[in-house]
């Protein structure tokens, strides 16, 4: 709820999201699904829509779809079918687009999501499968634009929404769980900066107390969740504008520009009857069985609520800690396996929330992944809790390792930075650091206790840094 030239408004959103799904090979042909590529090189007749060419359906694609629609609580349809959605633009070489209306694969699921009121429920309408468009490239002049298809047959699920968001954090909220379950299913990768995750924002005023739904307006295709906040915001601002000015708001589809933080006409906003669907004539309707519903249901993973959980009870991190470590699939993969290979979750923990995070955003690292094995963070964790390799030094070795993935010990040996583990020669040089330094001593045998870390210190400067500093400790108050 917010108020604008004294009148009360609130805001009603609802989503429309399109994941690519992580598939070798396209929808309806065998061609290449990677992102990327020379453009118009991952084509064929099929997807480029040439004369006589045949669809034949991915099974894989049918999979993830339905693990994604059991994992959003949706009810899945036994006899899903495919139906043609005509239009006419130049990324779109059919001139229509295989997709679903009048029996989507999934349908009436919900996630619930943390806001600041409490727990709420978001309902999801349905899931539907259909291909995705290819890519119009634009040149600086304005002039000329240029396809690529690639792109086109990439398989998507359109996820759509019920209108039940009332401001930008409930849907950030909605789009981090969404965009981790998926992740975790394994179903995408869900990059948005490479369009494996895009959103259409749908959003309209009514004035507060009214039950009816004002004119919405959608806006195409947001690539983060920056742009999303920004553009709920405006569009909200703007239509309050329009209300409070000329009384009604037209509907349409905006274009929003980050840059600029504001939104344009794209054009008039397009119901069902536009598209003149029909059941597709060249893909037969599907046929599921109880038995594949429940076993894709049986293969459901563990998702970050039940990890998160079972990290604290099984780890004994602070629900903090846990929080952090499975705020990506990728990280709390990392986090387990190297904690199984050197049996200490909490030095594992501390490595990766500390070190391995700050380089990251040090380097500009957006992505999940890590660039160093598990079995050298655990071979590093084992040679400082060996006493081969204080705290300092491994911090160097660590560095090393983040850029190279280069296996510590033999940097370490390399380097000459493995620790000093012989006593006597220990022994030997804080003897020499003691009378080198008479005057630190007698002030320690006066009880003058703040000088025994100087003499720590030149101990440790003596032995180049490579010294247990423990061990050195105790030494030196045997000596003293």
């Amino acid at each position: 709820m917010f108020s604008y030239n004294g009148m009360d408004y609130e805001t009603v959103i609802g989503l429309e999201v399109h994941i690519e799904l992580l598939t070798k090979t396209k929808i309806f042909c065998a061609c290449s699904a990677a992102f990327g590529g020379e453009p118009n090189t991952h084509t064929c007749p099929v997807c480029t829509g040439q004369p006589g060419s045949l669809p034949v359906l991915n099974r894989r694609v049918v999979e993830l779809a339905a693990a994604v629609g059991l994992a959003l609580n949706c009810t899945i349809e036994k006899r899903p079918r495919f139906d043609r959605k005509n239009y006419f633009y130049p990324d779109n070489p059919q001139n229509y687009q295989i997709s679903q209306l009048y029996a989507p694969l999934c349908q009436n699921g919900f996630l619930d999501v943390e806001t600041e009121e409490g727990e709420k429920r978001l309902r999801i309408h349905e899931i539907h499968m259909e291909e995705d468009a290819g890519k119009l490239l634009h040149s600086p002049e304005g002039d000329v634009s240029f396809v690529d298809y690639n792109r086109a047959g990439v398989p998507l699920i359109e996820i759509v929404t019920e209108p039940d968001m009332r401001n930008a954090d409930e849907v950030l909220a909605f789009l981090e769980k969404l965009r981790l379950r998926v992740q975790y299913l394994g179903a995408s990768d869900c990059r948005m900066n490479e369009g494996s995750l895009r959103v259409d924002v749908n959003l309209s005023l009514r004035k507060k107390g009214e039950k009816t739904l004002g004119t919405r307006t959608e806006m195409k295709n947001l690539n983060s969740f920056r742009a999303v906040k920004r553009a709920i915001e405006a569009e909200a601002l703007r239509q309050a504008k329009l209300l409070s000015e000329h009384g009604s708001v037209e509907q349409e589809t905006r274009r929003w520009d980050d840059g600029e933080g504001v939104s344009y006409p794209m054009r008039s906003k397009e119901d069902v009857s536009d598209y003149r669907y029909f059941p597709e004539p060249d893909l037969p309707g599907l046929i599921l069985t109880d038995e594949w519903i429940e076993d894709l249901r049986k293969g459901l993973p563990e998702f970050r609520e039940e990890k998160r959980r079972r990290f604290v009870k099984d780890y004994g991190l602070t629900d903090y800690d846990a929080g952090v470590l499975t705020a990506s699939k990728d990280m709390a993969d990392f986090f387990e396996t190297t904690a199984a290979l050197c049996n200490n979750p909490k030095k594992t923990a501390n490595w990766l929330m500390g070190e391995t995070l700050r380089l990251k955003r040090e380097a500009g690292q957006t992505e999940d992944k890590i660039p160093f094995s598990p079995e050298h963070l655990a071979k590093l964790i084992r040679l400082t809790e060996e006493g081969k390799l204080n705290s300092t030094l491994a911090k160097e070795v660590f560095f090393v390792m983040f850029r190279e993935d280069k296996d510590p010990l033999e940097e370490a040996e390399e380097r000459g930075l493995l620790a000093v583990t012989d006593e006597e020669t220990m022994r030997k040089q804080i003897k020499e650091v003691l009378s080198e330094n008479p005057g630190p001593v007698e002030q320690y045998r006066s009880g003058t206790e703040k000088v025994f870390g100087f003499l720590v210190g030149q101990t440790m400067k003596k032995l180049k840094g490579k010294g247990d500093p423990a061990v050195i400790q105790r030494i030196l108050k045997e000596e003293l």
